[in-house]
C-alpha cells in the first residue's frame, strides 16, 4: 500500500486537506480520531491515562477531562511524553492494522506529530506538509477553539517549528489562499500520488 503521511502544525488546515483527499476517494486514516476513540469512556487507553495522571484529568461519568489533560501536558514536557508513551503505540497498531485491510491506489494517514515523534517513516512513502505562517495558525485556533493566545502559543511551542516540518516534507500544500486554490493543490497531488503508486503506475 502506497502511503502518504499528512502533517502540519495546529491550525494549518490538515483536516480540510484530508477531507478534500477523501472527497476524491482516497482512504484517510486520522490518528487524532483514533486517539479520541482510545480515550472515550470504555476506551482502551483510558485506564492507563487514569493510572498515570490520576483523577484530576477525569470528569463525571468516567470521561476524560480533555481540557484538564491538555493543560497538564502542554505545561509539563514529562507529562506530555508520558501521555505519548500511552497513546502512540496503540495508535500505531491500529494504523498498521487498518492499512493492511485497504485496497486502493494509495492511502493518506493524518499524523499531527509526525515530525516530532519521528514515527511511521517506515510505513510512509511520502510526507505531505500543510503549511501556513504561525500568525495565521494562532488566529485560526483562537477563532475555532476559544483558547487564549498564550494557550495556543504553548501548544505551538510543544510542536516542531515550521522550518523543521518543511525540512521533513516531500510535498507541501500552502494553505493561505482561497478554498479553490487549496482544491487545486490537492487535485494536483492526487494525480501525482496516483502516478507514483505501484497499483496504478504499472
Amino acid at each position: 500500500m502506497f502511503t502518504v503521511g499528512l502533517t502540519g502544525g495546529i491550525g494549518s488546515g490538515k483536516s480540510t486537506v484530508a477531507d478534500l483527499f477523501a472527497a476524491l476517494g482516497v482512504p484517510v486514516i486520522d490518528t487524532d480520531a483514533i486517539a479520541r476513540e482510545l480515550t472515550r469512556p470504555g476506551g482502551e487507553a483510558l485506564d492507563a491515562i487514569r493510572a498515570a495522571f490520576g483523577g484530576t484529568v477525569m470528569a463525571a461519568g468516567d470521561t476524560l477531562d480533555r481540557a484538564a489533560l491538555r493543560h497538564r501536558v502542554f505545561s509539563d514536557a514529562e507529562a506530555r511524553h508520558q501521555l505519548e508513551a500511552i497513546l502512540h503505540p496503540r495508535i500505531r497498531q491500529i494504523v498498521t492494522r487498518t492499512l493492511a485491510t485497504l485496497a486502493a491506489p494509495y492511502a493518506l494517514v493524518v499524523i499531527p506529530l509526525l515530525v516530532e515523534t519521528g514515527g511511521y517513516r517506515d510505513v510512509l512513502n511520502r510526507v505531505l506538509v500543510v503549511d501556513c505562517p504561525e500568525d495565521v495558525q494562532i488566529a485560526r485556533v483562537m477563532a475555532r477553539s476559544g483558547l487564549a493566545r498564550g494557550e495556543v502559543e504553548a501548544i505551538l511551542a510543544a510542536q516542531a517549528g515550521r522550518a523543521a516540518r518543511l525540512a521533513a516534507a516531500d510535498d507541501v500544500i500552502l494553505n493561505t489562499a482561497s478554498p479553490e486554490a487549496l482544491r487545486t493543490q490537492v487535485a494536483a497531488l492526487h494525480r501525482h500520488y496516483l502516478a507514483l503508486s505501484p497499483a496504478t503506475s504499472s
